[in-house]
């Protein structure tokens, strides 16, 4: 998500003809972009998209369970 970030403020640079960006080559800021896609295309292909998306699920169902413990708690309530 950074490259692509990258990608587009550096685009936006060299469309508005700002800083040092305007005398770069297109195929420069094209490069960010083929680095964002292919970025893209490891982390689906090798898993890590999905193992990413499971530890935040993970980590949700751990904090749910720990919000419910503290509340069977004695003597508190809310």
């Amino acid at each position: 998500m950074y490259l692509l970030g990258l990608a587009i403020l550096l685009s936006l640079l060299k469309l508005a003809e700002i800083g040092s960006v305007a005398n770069w080559s297109w195929w420069y800021i094209l490069g960010v972009y083929a680095s964002a896609a292919a970025w893209w295309a490891w982390a689906d292909a090798s898993g890590y998209t999905k193992r990413k998306a499971m530890e935040r699920m993970d980590q949700r169902k751990q904090d749910r369970v720990n919000r419910q413990k503290e509340a069977m708690q004695p003597g508190k309530r809310r």
